[in-house]
């Protein structure tokens, strides 16, 4: 298989280029990254030669679609978006651009090339917000209610991916996951901010809902669905992604810093960010019950494995913490004002 992975460079988008190559070593993998603050190739160092590199952006149609013919590409796995919430907040149309825009561009191209797969990978965003007590779930027809700018830019791409499918017959297909832990991942998001900052003995900033709830799985776990669904899963079809394991903001806060035999209180209070979602919680029996896939890597084990690779290579981390573009909690006061 010749597979084009958007985004490639990024935090799942490295961690599936490498879950490929090592169980499909046969396949042709191009990464197609256009290297934003969050894009970082030392991610795939150790795999160089495994895999051809273009410097694009996906809103580039032209470039797109002259990469999609030269390497003759069967399948698009498309990671490529701006993702960090509080960022969205302080710049949304950054996240338009790439995410509505950029998706449609690449879909263009996608619509004039021989592709036999475009699979686009969303969010459980998409569909708003559940009440912590709240006995429901997301199920792949529930409607979508976007609260923040990012959660409606990733909306209006699966908009334009089903349109795409509709209009043009573009043989789509779209996973909804939730959210995304593991090794590689950029430190302004929660949990390697947490791992990073414990390490230095540096406050953890919890947002004031520290109850807010998260459905939690591993990269690695993600990578193998997206897998699943490329060669068993059906064309047009939506599938969900997720472990069913919820974790608080401060259950993890207390996690980290019991296995890294730190004081609890380096927690710190932030006020929350506009918008800030209580929870999402996907049911994932149709990827389960029609393409036989389950997730492999325990919350415990995975947690484990993560904060002692961010213990063993600050060289990757350290230089990607003074790009972060929000500091948690002051920016909010910012654009409120």
């Amino acid at each position: 298989m010749r597979l084009m992975v958007t985004g490639g460079a990024g935090f799942i988008g490295s961690n599936f280029v490498r879950y490929w190559i090592e169980n499909h070593p046969s396949d042709q993998v191009v990464v197609y990254d256009a290297l934003t603050y969050a894009g970082n190739l030392t991610s795939l160092a150790d795999l160089e030669g495994s895999y051809t590199f273009v410097h694009g952006d996906i809103a580039d149609t032209e470039l797109a679609l002259e990469t999609l013919k030269k390497h003759k590409t069967e399948v698009i796995v498309n990671f490529a978006a701006e993702s960090h919430n509080s960022l969205a907040i302080v710049d949304p149309g950054r996240f338009f651009r790439t995410n509505v825009m950029g998706t449609q561009g690449l879909l263009e191209a996608a619509r004039h090339s021989d592709i036999e797969r475009f699979h686009h990978v969303s969010t459980c965003e998409v569909y708003g917000d559940l009440e912590l007590d709240s006995p429901n779930s997301f199920s792949e027809s529930s409607p979508y209610l976007p609260r923040t700018p990012y959660n409606a830019s990733k909306a209006g791409a699966d908009h334009a991916v089903r349109a795409y499918h509709l209009t043009y017959g573009v043989p789509i297909s779209i996973t909804n996951c939730s959210n995304n832990y593991g090794r590689y991942q950029f430190p302004e998001k929660v949990i390697p901010l947490f791992v990073t900052n414990a390490i230095d003995d540096l406050p953890l900033p919890l947002y004031a809902s520290t109850q807010n709830k998260r459905e939690w799985i591993h990269a690695l776990d993600h990578s193998s669905a997206i897998d699943a669904v490329i060669n068993s899963g059906r064309t047009g079809e939506t599938y969900h992604v997720g472990t069913g394991l919820e974790k608080s903001i401060e259950e993890i806060a207390d996690l980290v810093l019991d296995r890294l035999n730190k004081p609890k209180s380096l927690k710190t209070i932030v006020p929350d960010r506009p918008s800030h979602d209580k929870r999402y919680l996907l049911d994932s029996s149709k990827i389960r019950d029609e393409l036989n896939w389950s997730p492999q890597i325990g919350f415990e084990d995975g947690i484990a494995d993560l904060i002692e690779w961010y213990r063993s290579n600050r060289s990757w981390w350290e230089p990607l913490k003074a790009k972060a573009p929000v500091s948690e909690g002051t920016e909010w006061q910012r654009t409120s004002n």
